[in-house]
């Protein structure tokens, strides 16, 4: 894309300035909105992905969540579209591959991605009305922020309660000890501005937002003059332009206000402080203190400040051979590392954090001595050039790399800039970082440059150490206080003040249920949809003694090699041994390196290895399956000869004698699965809802699913005596032993004009592997209903039912996939977010597993929750299927089904669909189905394998659920875990 082609614009805009980016191979350019000075940045591309995101510095000096809640309510109806709920109708509506929006600590963005044309002209209408004109109806308000109810809507006797969908989502976002550990740790490392509140907003300081100051801040924030506008994609930015004006900017002027974060004040010497987290009264808190450090570093707009923390973050603590992450992970004083561990770079002035968890709170002064003894050693005797090189080497690579696997790509090159552009920097300097590498390169030359970055660390006071500790009374004290609260509130309601909210609890639910036109609303249809899935091309070939399969794609330099193992077949230890062994099996020194030394070598040759396993359910039958083991690696072209060597080396030379690093790594493992229950509790509860459908859905569940977590801590603790390490270590050897003589075969991913070069570079190092057609992988069949209330360190429950169903190749399996869209769309949202207030709800059939499920996010509510699911099915059968709704149910699986990746990403997808049956004829055969599924199939389908006898239940919740519905729980045949 040339400089020329950027530079066309309109007469409302001024460009700026205009820069090619060849390592990304697109163009950046800045322009200027002339009346309102509203900043537009286009990055110009082929992708026809179009990518449009509308961002707001958003800098709220409080933490009653208003910009969080603004985010929210701003969706719910505007000027044009004055619907209840026009982002959720849109979602329906659209073949968008990306629709959200963000509230970050100091902005919030609006952003949506589509394919189509029409389809990225109608969100731009939804999204440029709700943003610049919304209505903010009191009542969305009351939805989506807080308000207050009776427990029983109306009667003004019952207690009174705090509703919401923000209140509920950041109760259970604050769940997570991570989120309450980073929340606590900003409060004292920026003391005055605007970080030092919680911008989701704290529940305990949400219910204190007015509807006035929310409004107030809208139209302090929501203008023009604080937008900014980012685009990505093949449509021209002059285009955007004018759209952009008609509809919206041409009705503002100037807004004399000038939205910005300050500085902070910094301190003149470092602090410590001793905060506490509440965890179930009935918990050992012994090693539960979390101990972090952390420092205030330069402007993240300095490019080099940026670089420069980047570099130094990634020498201390980039990989296990790094000097203070070696340090957090061997001490004695900890568990594992912190999962705050690393440099935030995205706000205005960055911040470097290290910790451990696993802790007490006396550890603390020792925890420091330690942290700056290894930093006071670097600044005296430096570190080796090449750990310095090798950081250099994952930043180039991460800048070459096309993601686009979980984001689209344009919108991940949109957030990389977003807080460069939200502070008045440069955003072009964080994409185009060839020229800083480089510059970088020649810096470090000078062997007091790093030692120099140490030392301004050491000098720099502006540090926190923070200590937060396990307190078994403090949920129960924050319960009483809420209770205490309301229950001073409702005392001193008057007559009128009580009607007020039985009317405003009648009005919301009047509001909630009424069906609205939504006609107004702009939509695309089937006839827009493609024609059908597109081929991707690939070549099957021998790679030395292996089978390969081989894609040529746009990878912008980068090479990616998988190595598949088919599975042996192992008995029950030896499977419950895989997770770990996994995760091992990159973790550990290889040959005669020791785990130390093959981590900094990784860090040289590669931008990630790892090893996962893969199982399926066969495509006709879910009691049958196929497994296998996968090494993965990414590599710049230049280094692909040592990466293959270095995943051939990981195979075929593992050591497991290093007994130490595998109980630390236990021990990690372990800590992450148990901070992650709150942000994945639905899908926790899922898998425990469908864990007697299948055999794959039950070993999902026993080896990644609650069950899970809880054997891995057992484990880890098992780890502490030194003849346990022994005797896994035995085991572990003797399963990799297994596991090394098992079929192999190839994927290789690369751009084309490298693809036959490389084969020949290829050929000797994958020449001489071993295989045998041993016993592949089996489990026994299983289909059977479980009920399970699961205990955990959580706020708010989370909730799942699962009924047996098909495989993806029965006809009824896209009928099933459609139904649940139709559900979520017509039922599920409205009872169990809009009324519920839970933060999310709906269905989804899992056709690897034969299973279709419900399933509830962050509710407030449980046994309410479980029948709404009952009651959707009902409502399903009792009512006229809308003709619609059908087609933006199928609307839904189309747009999912053809939403676009990496190209590396669609080629692992391509290979791994063919490796377990799913053939293109196959994936096309479904699509198919879906597009032609008409509502007696919905009507059918419900009845055929929907029945209440056949469902499977599971809850996430937590102790004081548990103990207050200990009957319903005995009555209902729950058996009760505790994680």
């Amino acid at each position: 894309m040339s400089q020329a082609a950027a530079k066309t614009t309109t007469a409302s805009f001024e460009l700026i300035s205009s820069e090619d980016i060849p390592a990304l191979g697109v163009n950046l350019a800045e322009y200027r909105h002339r009346v309102t000075g509203a900043a537009h940045y286009h990055i110009a591309s082929d992708n026809p992905e179009n990518v449009f995101l509308v961002a707001l510095r958003t800098v709220p000096q409080d933490s009653t969540g208003v910009a969080h809640i603004l985010e929210h309510t701003a969706l719910c109806g505007s000027e044009r579209f004055p619907l209840r709920d026009p982002f959720f109708m849109m979602i329906r509506r659209s073949l968008n591959t990306f629709m959200n929006a963000f509230t970050s600590s100091d902005w919030t963005a609006y952003p949506f991605a589509s394919c189509n044309r029409k389809d990225f002209e109608n969100l731009l209408q939804v999204y440029m009305d709700a943003v610049f004109f919304s209505r903010l109806d009191p009542l969305d308000f009351a939805q989506e922020g807080h308000r207050l109810e009776f427990a029983e809507a109306d009667n003004p006797n019952s207690p009174l309660v705090y509703k919401g969908v923000v209140f509920n989502e950041m109760k259970g976002a604050m769940s997570s000890v991570s989120s309450q550990l980073w929340q606590t740790l900003c409060k004292y490392l920026y003391p005055s501005n605007t970080y030092h509140y919680n911008s989701g907003g704290d529940p305990e300081a949400i219910p204190d937002l007015s509807y006035q100051e929310l409004q107030d801040f809208y139209r302090k924030h929501y203008h023009p003059s604080n937008a900014i506008f980012m685009t990505f994609g093949d449509i021209p930015a002059a285009e955007h332009q004018a759209r952009f004006e008609e509809l919206a900017l041409s009705r503002f002027d100037a807004l004399d206000v000038h939205i910005s974060v300050a500085d902070e004040k910094r301190y003149h010497a470092p602090v410590q402080v001793l905060e506490h987290y509440p965890v179930p009264e009935d918990e050992d808190v012994a090693g539960k203190t979390h101990i972090v450090l952390a420092w205030l570093l330069g402007s993240s707009t300095d490019l080099n400040s940026l670089l420069e923390a980047q570099l130094l973050s990634g020498v201390l603590l980039d990989n296990s051979a790094s000097p203070l992450l070696k340090a957090l992970e061997t001490t004695e004083l900890g568990s594992a590392p912190s999962p705050l561990c690393g440099l935030e770079d995205s706000m205005k002035e960055m911040t470097l954090v290290c910790g451990i968890e696993g802790s007490e709170a006396e550890h603390g002064p020792a925890f420091e001595k330690m942290v700056l003894d290894t930093i006071a050693d670097i600044a005296s005797n430096g570190v080796p050039q090449e750990n310095i090189e090798a950081v250099l080497h994952q930043l180039e690579l991460q800048q070459r790399e096309i993601s686009g696997d979980g984001f689209p790509y344009g919108l991940q090159l949109i957030l990389n800039a977003m807080g460069s552009a939200t502070h008045r920097g440069k955003p072009i300097d964080l994409l185009n970082l060839d020229p800083a590498i480089e510059k970088l390169r020649e810096s470090i030359k000078d062997t007091g440059y790093i030692k120099g970055l140490a030392q301004q660390l050491l000098d720099n006071p502006h540090r926190v150490r923070l200590t937060m500790a396990p307190d078994t009374a403090m949920q129960q004290h924050r319960d009483n206080a809420e209770r205490a609260k309301l229950a001073s509130l409702q005392s001193s309601l008057s007559d009128t003040e009580k009607q007020a909210i039985v009317d405003q609890a009648a009005a919301l639910a009047e509001r909630q249920t009424l069906q609205e036109d939504e006609s107004i609303l702009p939509k695309v249809s089937l006839d827009d949809v493609q024609l059908d899935i597109p081929e991707i091309p690939f070549n099957k070939t021998k790679l030395g003694s292996l089978p390969c399969t081989q894609y040529a794609r746009g990878t912008n330099g980068l090479v990616y090699q998988q190595l598949f193992l088919s599975l042996p077949a192992l008995s029950d230890e030896e499977t419950a041994l895989l997770p770990l062994y996994s995760q091992l099996l990159t973790e550990l020194g290889v040959g005669k390196e020791d785990y130390l030394q093959t981590q900094a070598r990784q860090a040289r040759v590669c931008g990630g290895i790892s090893a996962f396993t893969s199982m399926r359910g066969d495509t006709d039958d879910e009691q049958k399956s196929t497994a296998y083991l996968v090494i993965s690696a990414k590599a710049l072209a230049r280094n692909a000869l040592d990466q293959a060597q270095l995943m051939k080396d990981t195979l075929t030379t593992q050591r497991f004698d290093e007994l130490e690093r595998i109980a630390d790594i236990a021990s990690q493992v372990s800590a992450r699965k148990q901070s992650a229950i709150t942000g994945n509790g639905h899908a926790l509860a899922m898998s425990a809802a469908s864990a007697g459908m299948s055999p794959i859905a039950n070993i999902n569940h026993k080896l990644g699913g609650l069950p899970g977590i809880k054997s891995s801590k057992a484990l880890s603790d098992a780890l502490k005596e030194q003849t346990q390490r022994q005797q896994l270590a035995t085991r572990l050897l003797a399963l990799h032993t297994k596991i090394l003589q098992c079929p192999k075969q190839l994927l290789f991913i690369a751009d084309e004009e490298i693809v036959a070069s490389l084969n020949e570079q290829l050929a000797s190092t994958w020449s001489d592997l071993s295989q045998s057609q041993s016993n592949l992988f089996t489990l026994a069949p299983l289909r059977e209903s479980r009920q399970e209330f699961w205990v955990a360190n959580s706020q708010v429950n989370f909730c799942a039912k699962a009924y047996p169903t098909v495989t993806s190749e029965h006809p009824d399996s896209a009928v099933l996939t459609v139904l649940a869209s139709y559900l979520r769309n017509g039922y599920l949202h409205r009872c169990i977010r809009e009324q519920g207030g839970a933060y999310g709800g709906g269905a989804s059939q899992d056709s690897n597993i034969a299973a279709f499920r419900f399933f509830s996010y962050r509710d407030p509510r449980l046994t309410e929750t479980l029948q709404d699911f009952d009651d959707s099915i009902e409502w399903l059968l009792n009512n006229p299927i809308s003709d619609e709704a059908l087609e933006q149910a199928i609307l839904g699986i189309i747009g999912s089904i053809d939403k676009p990746g990496s190209p590396a990403g669609e080629a692992k997808q391509d290979f791994q669909n063919n490796l377990f049956g799913r053939s293109l004829t196959q994936r096309r055969l479904f699509r198919q189905r879906v597009l032609n599924t008409q509502a007696e199939d919905l009507i059918r389908v419900t009845k055929t394998y929907l029945q209440q006898g056949k469902a499977s239940t599971a809850v996430v919740s937590n102790d004081s659920h548990a103990k207050s519905l200990a009957d319903w729980i005995k009555e209902e045949g729950f058996t009760l875990e505790k994680v």
